[in-house]
C-alpha cells in the first residue's frame, strides 16, 4: 500500500502513530491529538522539517497506528512503546532501564532496603532512579550504618542473631523474644522520610529520644542514639536551603551538543537542595527545547515514584497542559508546571542551567574518548581484515558446556563498538554432544534460517495490502523482527574446525559470501579466514584487536551465564522430582524435616506420614517408589 493511501486511512481521533521502515524496524513513534493532521505534517515540503525529520521520512514504508480515547492515554502509550521499541529518531533517555533504585519492602512483615534494577508493583515502596550505581551503594551503605533494619532473606529462618545485631546494625527480629515491633515500624518510616529528603522531623525525634534515655539512665541506649543523630546530621549539613518556603520541587534545565542533550534536575524537599543528577537523552539534534523537555518529562516521570506538586522547567515544553494533566493524575493532585520569567525561582532555574552545562561538557570529552577509542578500532579492522564496508554490525558465536552435557551457544552483538545487549540470542542445542563443530554448525544455521525466514516475511507484508480499522495496530504484527539484521562482520570463537563448519552451515542455509567471517583463536590471538593458510595477526594492544576481545569475552559471558543456568537446573533435580504424589511442596518439606535425601530413604513410613503436607496414602507410595529405586 502506497504511503498517500495510508495516510487516507487515518482517523480524526488521537492515538500513537508508528513509522517502520522497509525491513520492518520502528523508526519513530509519536502520539498525537489527531493522527491524520499530525502524520501528514511529517510528508510536508522538506523546507519546513527539522534535519532528522528530513532524514528520517525518506526511509518510511508503512504507517501504523493505535486509537485511544483521549490525549493522556496517547502520552502513556507513546512512553510505554519507546521505551519498549528504541526507536532509532526518538529521543530517548539513555540506557534508562538500567538506572538503579532503593526498594523499601513494605509487604514483608520486617521490612529491609534493597537496590533494584526495575520498579514492580509488589507492594514495596522505590526510591530514585540513581543515574549511577556508585550512588545508589553509596547510599545503602549509609542507610544501613543509620537505620538498623534487617538484611538476610528470611528472619524466621534464624532463630539466633547474626553479627548485624551484635554491631548494632540490626534490631534482630529473628529473635525469638523480640519486642521492639514498634521500634522497627517507626524505623521503616524513618528510612521513608529520610531517602524523601526530610530529616528534620527524624532529629527532633531522635533528640527527645536520646535526652528521655538518658533521664532513665539507659545510657547504652542513649549513645546509640547520639551516634545516630550525628549520622543524619552530617547529611543534613549537605542539604543546602535554597528556598524559604518549604515546597517540594524539581527544578529542570538542560543543555544540547550535537546528538545529545544533558537534562539537569535538582531535588529540593522542604526548601532543601538535597540532590541532584544529570540525564543524557539520544537523538536530540535538530530537536527544539520545548520538544527536548517534553520527551524528558514523559520519559522520566514515567518511571519515577515521587512527583512533587511543583516542576519548574528552563523552556516550555510541548503539550504542556497536557503533560501537566498527566502529572497530575499520577500524583492523585494537581501538579504546577511552568517556567518562571523572574525572581528566586528563575535563578534557581539558571544555577541548574549553569549544572547542565558542564555536565555536558564533561559528558563531550568522555564522548571523545570513546569516538576516538570505537571509531578508529572499527577503522583498524576494516583496514588490517580487508572488509568491504566498516564492521558497524559485529556478531560472535561461542559453544558452552562441560563433557557434552547442557550444550548451549550465544551470540553477542557489537554495534558501533558497543555491546548491544537486546540483540543478544542464546540457543539450547537439540543434539547434546560433544562436538563443538557440530554445534557450531547447528546455532548458525538456526540464526541464520531463522533471519532468511524473517526477512521473507517483512517482505511479504510489504507488498500485501492490509485491513486498517480504529482501535488496532495496522499491520496486526507489532514486534520488531529478532534475526532479520545480518552482521557485517561475523567472529566465529575458535579456530580453523569451528570456522570451518560455521561456512558449511552458511552454504546450507544459504547466506554464503553476503558478509565476511573469520574465526578468533583464543591461544595465539589471530584471525582465521577461509582459503587462506596463514592467519590475520593484529598488532598487540591495537584497538581493532581490543575490540574483538571484548566481543568474544562478551559471548563466553553470555554462554557461560546460561550454561550455568542450565547446569544448576539439572543439578537441583533429585529423586523425589519423579516421586508419585510429591510436588514442590510436599518435597520441600520432607527435605526441611529429614534435612537430607539419604535421610528420607532411611525413614519409615510411619516418619514419612508424620511431615507435614504428608499423609498415610502418599507416605506409602513414596516408599514403594524409593524402594524401587534402591532395587534399580
Amino acid at each position: 500500500m502506497e504511503l498517500e493511501e495510508q495516510l487516507k486511512l487515518l482517523p480524526d481521533r488521537p492515538g500513537c502513530y508508528i513509522y517502520r521502515d522497509g525491513a520492518g524496524r520502528i523508526l519513530y513513534v509519536g502520539k498525537a491529538i489527531n493522527l491524520k493532521n499530525r502524520v501528514r505534517q511529517y510528508f510536508q515540503s522538506s523546507r519546513n522539517l527539522p534535519p532528522k525529520v528530513q532524514l528520517m521520512v525518506p526511509q518510511i514504508a508503512r504507517i501504523e497506528h493505535i486509537v485511544t480515547d483521549n490525549e493522556v492515554e496517547a502520552l502513556i502509550l507513546e512512553s510505554n512503546l519507546i521505551k519498549r521499541h528504541k526507536p532509532k529518531y526518538n529521543i530517548r533517555l539513555r540506557d534508562d532501564k538500567h538506572y538503579p533504585y532503593l526498594r523499601l519492602t513494605l509487604a514483608d512483615a520486617w521490612p529491609r532496603l534493597l537496590i533494584a534494577r526495575q520498579m514492580r508493583r509488589d507492594g514495596s515502596r522505590y526510591f530514585g532512579p540513581y543515574t549511577t550505581s556508585g550512588a545508589v551503594h553509596d547510599t545503602m551503605k549509609l542507610m544501613r550504618r543509620i537505620f538498623p533494619l534487617r538484611t538476610c532473606n528470611e528472619p524466621a529462618r534464624h532463630p539466633k542473631a547474626c553479627l548485624q545485631w551484635h554491631i548494632g546494625r540490626c534490631l534482630a527480629p529473628c529473635l525469638p523474644d523480640f519486642d521492639q515491633q514498634d521500634r522497627y515500624s517507626q524505623t521503616v518510616k524513618d528510612v521513608g522520610e529520610f531517602l524523601n529528603g526530610r530529616v528534620d522531623g527524624i532529629l527532633r525525634r531522635l533528640r527527645a529520644q536520646m535526652e528521655a534515655a538518658a533521664e532513665e539512665m539507659e545510657f547504652e541506649r542513649a549513645a546509640e542514639l547520639r551516634d545516630q543523630i550525628r549520622a543524619v546530621e552530617k547529611v543534613a549539613e549537605r542539604q543546602k536551603i535554597i528556598t524559604d518556603d518549604l515546597t517540594d520541587r524539581d527544578v529542570i534545565g538542560w543543555a544540547r551538543e550535537r546528538d545529545d542533550a544533558c537534562v539537569q534536575v535538582f531535588f529540593v524537599r522542604m526548601g532543601k537542595l538535597v540532590g541532584r543528577d544529570s540525564f543524557f537523552l539520544n537523538n536530540a539534534e535538530g530537536m527544539s527545547p520545548a520538544e527536548i523537555l517534553s520527551a524528558f518529562l514523559e520519559q522520566h516521570y514515567h518511571r519515577t515514584t515521587f512527583i512533587p506538586p511543583e516542576i519548574l522547567v528552563s523552556d516550555d515544553p510541548e503539550d504542556m497542559e497536557l503533560i501537566a494533566r498527566w502529572l497530575s493524575e499520577r500524583r492523585g493532585s494537581k501538579v504546577s508546571l511552568h517556567t518562571p520569567r523572574r525572581g528566586e525561582k528563575r535563578r534557581l532555574v539558571e544555577l541548574v542551567l549553569e549544572n547542565a552545562n558542564a555536565a555536558m561538557s564533561e559528558r563531550r570529552r568522555e564522548r571523545e574518548q570513546e569516538l576516538a577509542a570505537t571509531d578508529g578500532a572499527m577503522a583498524e579492522l576494516q583496514a588490517h581484515l580487508g572488509l568491504p564496508v566498516l564492521p558497524y554490525r559485529m556478531e560472535c558465536f561461542d559453544i558452552a558446556h562441560i563433557q557434552g552435557s547442557d550444550v548451549v551457544a550465544a551470540m553477542a552483538v557489537f554495534e558501533g563498538g558497543q555491546p548491544k545487549t537486546s540483540d543478544y540470542r542464546r540457543f539450547k542445542m537439540r543434539v547434546d554432544t560433544n562436538n563443538d563443530f557440530a554445534n557450531m554448525a547447528e546455532a548458525i544455521s538456526r540464526r541464520f534460517r531463522r533471519g532468511l525466514s524473517e526477512q521473507e516475511e517483512l517482505q511479504r507484508v510489504a507488498e500485501t495490502p492490509a485491513a486498517y480499522g480504529e482501535g488496532t495496530v495496522t499491520p496486526a504484527r507489532t514486534e520488531t523482527p529478532k534475526f532479520a539484521v545480518f552482521p557485517d562482520l561475523l567472529i566465529i570463537d575458535g579456530g580453523k574446525g569451528q570456522l570451518n563448519a560455521a561456512l558449511e552451515a552458511l552454504k546450507a542455509v544459504g547466506v554464503y559470501g553476503r558478509f565476511p567471517v573469520f574465526g578468533l583463536a583464543k591461544e595465539e590471538e589471530v584471525l582465521f579466514a577461509e582459503n587462506r593458510s596463514e592467519p590475520y595477526v593484529l598488532p598487540r594492544g591495537s584497538q581493532g584487536l581490543f575490540l574483538l576481545q571484548r566481543l568474544r569475552d562478551e559471548t563466553h559471558r553470555f554462554g557461560n551465564t546460561y550454561h550455568q543456568k542450565l547446569r544448576s537446573k539439572g543439578l537441583s533435580r533429585s529423586l523425589l522430582d519423579e516421586a508419585p504424589g510429591i510436588g514442590p511442596k510436599r518435597k520441600q518439606a520432607l527435605l526441611r524435616h529429614f534435612g537430607s535425601l539419604k535421610k528420607i530413604k532411611e525413614a519409615g513410613v510411619d516418619d514419612l506420614a508424620a511431615v507435614p503436607g504428608m499423609n498415610r496414602d502418599a507416605a506409602e507410595r513414596l516408599a514403594v517408589y524409593l524402594e524401587q529405586q534402591r532395587s534399580d
